[in-house]
């Protein structure tokens, strides 16, 4: 029961359709706040036009009030824990929303105003009361916009460990298998009988690859240089593995300084190295990391055989994940931070990334 409800609250809060009913929900509890202007006492009801022009004012101070601090202060101060300048632009915005109010009641010949007794202490107690009033409305919408972030954060944080878990567990089946494990110790024999000085080169690179795939990809962020170091492992055990292949990895600004959330370019670079395996041709591998500013962009350009048909599953290419799981995982790490372009020609496969860090 308790679950359906916050199912209920939470989908009338987030679901783009019902904007129009959040917003009719508002109009009316504004409304129900600003109808007393039309009685002086329980029994008198006075609807005169100069009555309706005074509940107009009233009514458009109040909605002014709290759509500028739910639409501008709260998200540009309050959210970003700023308390400090919120405080002092929202009580700006109060102080303004009753000037305004008892200007416009005043300019509209509000009858209250003049049989109001002539006492300062009387006009103390009113503006105070009105402070306090609108202060609870600002109160009030503040507490439901940063309820509506929770629930955003919640729902985020679930479905970014549930994705992560799942790229992570999937990406440890599609990298390190029986059949990838069985070539590079096959490879290590052929070297370890030819006596040649790659095979202990083999198994330090694998078991670095091994160590990054069992601890690094476990934890929350990792350096990006560690990243950098596992893909170069991984691409010269290809190297290795493949007589016509070569391969280039291209840094730029200061990549020491960035940490990321792990596994974000393997899955790119084993699309490359999975789809570019030609028999009469020299295959390639090209990555280059850059740091510019708070920005990192990087690109993976592989080769294509010649001879690839024209009908794969480009929705499949990406490295066992899938193109879609990737682009969820990016918008939940990187909402609204982040952009990806590829392109697919005759010849070559090119991915771009770009993030905000």
């Amino acid at each position: 029961m308790t679950d359906n409800t916050e199912h209920i609250i939470s989908d009338f809060l987030l679901n783009p359709r019902k904007r129009v009913y959040r917003h009719l929900l508002l109009q009316l509890v504004v409304f129900l706040i600003t109808i007393n202007v039309f009685w002086d006492t329980p029994d008198a009801l006075i609807i005169t036009p100069a009555r309706i022009r005074s509940w107009a004012g009233y009514f458009l101070a109040i909605d002014m009030l709290i759509y500028v601090n739910a639409y501008l202060l709260a998200p540009r101060y309050l959210l970003k824990g700023r308390l400090l300048p919120y405080l002092i632009t929202a009580l700006g915005l109060i102080v303004l929303a009753i000037v305004t109010i008892g200007t416009l009641q005043t300019l509209f010949d509000d009858t209250r105003f003049e049989s109001m007794p002539a006492n300062p202490s009387v006009a103390v107690l009113n503006i105070v009361s009105s402070t306090i009033s609108c202060g609870l409305l600002v109160a009030g919408s503040s507490t439901l916009v940063l309820f509506k972030h929770w629930i955003v954060d919640n729902r985020r944080i679930n479905e970014l460990e549930a994705a992560t878990l799942q790229s992570e567990l999937k990406f440890l089946k599609s990298q390190i298998n029986p059949h990838f494990l069985f070539n590079m110790l096959n490879n290590m024999y052929v070297l370890i009988r030819k006596e040649r000085p790659e095979a202990a080169d083999v198994v330090y690179r694998l078991e670095d690859l091994l160590r990054y795939q069992l601890n690094d990809s476990m934890q929350d962020k990792i350096r990006l240089s560690s990243d950098i170091r596992f893909m170069n492992d991984f691409l010269n055990l290809e190297k290795i593995r493949r007589d016509s292949f070569c391969f280039t990895i291209t840094q730029e600004g200061n990549i020491d300084g960035v940490w990321l959330p792990p596994l974000l370019f393997i899955p790119f670079v084993e699309n490359a190295v999975k789809h570019n395996t030609d028999s009469e041709n020299t295959s390639f591998v090209h990555l280059r990391f850059r740091v510019q500013e708070h920005r990192l962009i990087f690109q993976c350009d592989n080769s294509k055989p010649v001879a690839e048909g024209d009908d794969d599953d480009k929705s499949a290419r990406v490295g066992g994940l899938g193109l879609k799981n990737i682009k969820r995982r990016l918008e939940l790490l990187y909402p609204n931070r982040h952009s990806l372009e590829i392109i697919d020609n005759k010849q070559s496969y090119t991915v771009k990334l770009e993030l905000d860090i």
